[in-house]
């Protein structure tokens, strides 16, 4: 998968819809795979921006999906 710039909740929330979606996963299985419940993917694919990050983490692992922070000021 190529690497996207996401700059808000909502386009994290669009990023997990589409891939939960190409890999035919349901809500209820995603939320199962990640141990939050199904109202959490929810909201996390509509934008609702008062998700928590532990279960982000969860969900973006359970789809196969990394988080890479990138600092812009680093020179290395």
């Amino acid at each position: 998968m190529p690497k996207e710039k996401l700059q808000s909740i909502a386009a994290i929330g669009e990023l997990i819809r589409k891939t939960r979606k190409e890999q035919k996963i349901s809500q209820s299985t995603l939320a199962g795979l990640s141990s939050v419940g199904t109202r959490y993917i929810s909201d996390l694919e509509n934008g609702k921006e008062t998700i928590q990050i532990q279960k982000l983490l969860n969900v973006l692992n359970a789809l196969g999906l990394g988080l890479y922070i990138y600092n812009r000021w680093d020179s290395d």
